[in-house]
């Protein structure tokens, strides 16, 4: 083996939604970005800290992917100094750079407080079929051989759940889009689906070291593409030697 992909998912996401991911040469780790939340609140900075922390202490070459909120949080792992250069390449897929205006912020973060008290208050089987009739996560799942963990299960979860949306909220993130361009020193590959407009310009705005727009797939690329473990794959095999 080469050495270990890290996946981070995505909101109201599982480590489970990872369980067939395969690239040749790379052992996969999937990532419970839930644990980091089941004490006490964690800011984004401090969850890109505490899993430097982690992979320090894990022989072998590191490679960090982030699916969505989990690629918002692979960047500030990646942009933390002292520990973040340790990630030999990085795999961006579907994620959002930071809301440039304040106004902006102000208003994603009264919307996912919304969403947090869903999740803390509500019927879950309610709250997720809230979630998933979103239109950014309309286009479905099934056709890369992965498939989307079971959110029933993250039911005894709901307090993390709740907490990363105030937390980890878009609103909650300054803009980081400059500092991807400047500060991130490792191989950089930007990935979003064709079909998922707003995603694929925020992609080619970020201007990372590759940008990959996959054909056919919305917002869930991993779980909409065939072609993903494969781009994934062949852009280590450039990107780390």
């Amino acid at each position: 083996m080469t050495g270990t992909i890290w996946c981070l998912h995505g909101a109201v996401g599982m480590a489970e939604d990872w369980k067939g991911l395969v690239v040749p040469g790379w052992a996969v780790k999937r990532v419970d970005l839930w644990r980091f939340l089941d004490c006490c609140p964690m800011s984004m900075p401090e969850f890109g800290r505490a899993l430097n922390e982690e992979a320090a202490a894990t022989p072998g070459k590191k490679v960090l992917l982030g699916y969505s909120m989990g690629g918002r949080l692979a960047l500030h792992a990646l942009l933390e100094k002292g520990l973040g250069p340790q990630w030999e390449a990085a795999v961006i897929v579907s994620a959002h750079p930071g809301l440039e205006e304040e106004s902006d912020r102000a208003a994603r973060r009264a919307a996912d407080a919304e969403w947090a008290g869903r999740a803390i208050h509500g019927e879950w089987a309610d709250f997720l079929g809230k979630w998933n009739a979103q239109d950014v996560l309309a286009a479905g799942e099934g056709k890369s051989g992965l498939s989307l963990g079971d959110r029933s299960k993250l039911a005894p979860r709901r307090n993390s759940v709740a907490r990363s949306f105030i937390d980890w909220s878009l609103g909650a993130q300054e803009p980081l889009g400059e500092r991807v361009r400047r500060e991130i020193s490792c191989p950089l590959l930007w990935m979003a689906g064709e079909r998922d407009e707003k995603f694929r310009d925020l992609a080619y705005r970020v201007g990372a070291l590759e940008t990959s727009i996959v054909p056919g797939a919305g917002h869930r690329v991993p779980w909409e593409s065939a072609r993903f473990p494969g781009m994934v794959g062949e852009f280590l095999e450039r990107a780390v030697s």
